[in-house]
């Protein structure tokens, strides 16, 4: 499998692959990637329905350039926490925001909640996000309504009495509990269409058939929850080599 960074005509053929509705994995198999190497590219690049592969190589060269004008790192100074590696860090980041952007979140807000999970404190300030991803205050501001709107986090003022963004334990349980009622919510309004297209016809039988299955699916995201929601709150077990 050949490594080096994605090449022009690699995104030319990534856009002619999504114009003719291809999946990533069939698109990485003729271009002999991995698949996530597509999926990342084009989450990263405006989505299926935007991507355009002239700007994502534009783009791709002006991170580069960025990161090849950062000062080189002083070897007096001292490691990052945990060991961790600066740059694969921020590739994680970016990763992690790819999945967000494939279960429906825009880019931004994306971005936003994957800093956030990936921080040790579990929060920033809107000053701090918009720092850390180089984007204006406003973007940050819009995509932080969104995700509180959804459940998703929670904010606070500390302190110095500065609002801060929080994803803590408690907020998956809460998101997925939120989910749990949104779906319940669709199988009532299915089973009302029942009544109003006559209970022997097919269309009401197709809705009935809905009802049922989201009544069941909800029943058993909600139960798994509870059952599921002290894992947020223990530390995983180590082995005497560390891991987990």
């Amino acid at each position: 499998m050949p490594g080096g960074r994605l090449t022009q005509q690699d995104r030319q053929q990534i856009a002619l692959g999504l114009a003719d509705s291809l999946p990533y994995a069939e698109i990485a198999r003729r271009l002999d990637r991995p698949t996530s190497t597509i999926t990342r590219e084009v989450m990263r690049n405006g989505g299926p329905t935007a991507y355009r592969p002239d700007l994502a190589h534009r783009a791709t060269e002006r991170r580069t350039h960025r990161r090849r004008r950062a000062a080189p790192r002083d070897p007096n100074t001292p490691p990052q926490v945990y060991g961790r590696d600066a740059e694969a860090v921020r590739e994680y980041e970016e990763v992690f925001a790819t999945v967000f952007m494939q279960s429906g979140l825009p880019k931004m807000t994306a971005l936003v909640l994957a800093s956030l999970y990936t921080t040790d404190a579990g929060s920033l300030t809107a000053a701090e996000l918009a720092g850390r991803l180089q984007v204006s205050p406003a973007s940050v501001s819009k995509a932080i309504t969104f995700l509180e709107s959804q459940g998703l986090i929670r904010r606070e003022r500390d302190e110095r009495r500065r609002e801060r963004y929080i994803v803590d334990d408690d907020v998956l349980y809460q998101s997925t509990m939120a989910s749990a009622r949104a779906t319940t919510h669709l199988g009532e309004v299915a089973r009302q269409g029942v009544g109003i297209l006559g209970p022997d016809s097919p269309a009401a039988a197709r809705l009935e058939n809905i009802a049922r299955f989201v009544d069941f699916v909800s029943e058993s995201i909600a139960r798994a929850a509870d059952q599921a929601r002290e894992i947020l709150h223990t530390k995983p077990e180590t082995t005497s080599d560390g891991n987990t």
